[in-house]
């Protein structure tokens, strides 16, 4: 116990590195050098931030804040309600102010008033924020053949021909299907899909015609216009990195070589899944995560939700591993929840080509970034405030 306590003591003297070098003795006391942890922690960290992107994520997180009050209000009666009662569902969807500081920072989208016959103050969503939400629905059932061959797309990338069908609905907006989509597609197009187990989709037969991924349009495009040889392009994928991406010594060639080597494309048949070494694994796996993210809407989707169709596409790797691994593909913002984009599809924030689900769906987010200009509504609002005592009004009676 003395020697113990005498060596803790030595090794934390300023005079310990002096013992080391000349007490062969005390040598064994000196620290370990810890290799860095190299993680998907780590990684998610330390990558380069895409600020434009980061921009984006948050005002998208601003919509989905102002959908998710008017979601809940529109299933009321009347499709409005008291203010006081909204108070009690912030929480709900992720409101962390008070619901009058809430309802101040979007005028043009809610709108708040006096009750006619319980003399309290109500919330509704104002006309121009219903014809965008309206116009959305008429865009949506428009693109209705887009969504079936999006849908078969799905399908045909799957091992087996089948998908979770609750799966398909935490990603319904971002693949541009109906709420109902079940009752107004799937059950439409008997010929394409059937529903087994309840909650499988099926495909019934393959398409050939749509067995070609997005990428190949990129890949004839750079063999056309590049003149690279089909060996360079035939398995390459378009790499973008963010501004101030450190390229390390010998990165270039480690990317070169990796865009050369072949794997399984999403659409090939998937007799043999584990085709060649982990490296081509892998790449397997990018192919279909980059054709997913091609699929959607906004060429974007929460990582959380891509874990939901691993075993369906048979991708027995850590997703956001994987993202990690290829900054010049995707970017994972952590804005809010882990969404992943599709960066080749982005351009200073934008798409760079647009759809119009999505157009609507900017306007939709425009309004929403007017914030309180160009109205009046703020003043009315602080009015009525005043008239029921807070800006949560406890003392209003409550419309139930």
């Amino acid at each position: 116990m003395i020697r113990t306590s005498t060596l803790q003591k030595i090794s934390s003297s300023p005079l310990s590195n002096e013992i080391d070098c000349f007490a062969p003795s005390f040598c064994s006391i000196q620290k370990r050098w810890r290799k860095p942890v190299d993680s998907a922690q780590t990684r998610l960290e330390n990558r380069t931030r895409d600020l434009p992107l980061d921009k984006l994520m948050n005002h998208l997180n601003k919509l989905r804040l102002v959908m998710g009050i008017h979601e809940l209000m529109s299933k009321r009666r009347g499709h409005y309600t008291s203010v006081q009662l909204l108070s009690r569902w912030r929480h709900m969807v992720g409101v962390n102010t008070g619901i009058g500081d809430f309802l101040r920072k979007y005028p043009h989208i809610f709108e708040t008033y006096i009750h006619p016959v319980q003399r309290n103050v109500c919330c509704k969503t104002t006309q121009k924020m219903l014809d965008l939400i309206a116009e959305e629905a008429i865009v949506i059932k428009e693109s209705e053949l887009d969504v079936v061959r999006r849908l078969k797309k799905l399908l045909m990338m799957s091992t087996d021909g089948v998908l979770n069908l609750h799966a398909l609905w935490l990603v319904r907006r971002e693949l541009g299907l109906p709420d109902d989509f079940r009752d107004s597609v799937i059950v439409k197009y008997p010929e394409h899909f059937r529903v087994e187990d309840p909650d499988s989709l099926v495909l019934i037969s393959r398409v050939s015609t749509l067995a070609e991924a997005a990428v190949e349009k990129w890949r004839e495009k750079e063999y056309r216009e590049k003149w690279l040889s089909e060996h360079e392009t035939k398995y390459a994928f378009p790499v973008q990195f963010p501004t101030g991406f450190k390229i390390e010594k010998g990165f270039r060639e480690k990317l070169k070589n990796w865009q050369m080597l072949p794997y399984l494309k999403p659409y090939e048949e998937k007799g043999i899944i584990r085709v060649g070494n982990v490296q081509r694994f892998e790449k397997r796996a990018v192919g279909i995560l980059h054709e997913f993210l091609s699929l959607t809407v906004e060429k974007m989707v929460e990582v959380e939700r891509l874990s939901h169709f691993r075993r369906s596409f048979s991708m027995e790797v850590n997703v956001r591993e994987l993202i990690l691994k290829h900054p010049g593909m995707f970017y994972i913002s952590t804005k809010g929840n882990q969404t992943v984009f599709l960066r080749e599809a982005y351009s200073k924030g934008y798409l760079v080509e647009p759809n119009p689900i999505y157009e609507v769906r900017q306007k939709m987010l425009d309004l929403v970034l007017l914030g309180r200009r160009n109205t009046t509504q703020v003043q009315h609002l602080e009015q009525l405030e005043q008239r029921c005592g807070s800006s949560d009004p406890p003392d209003c009676p409550q419309h139930n």
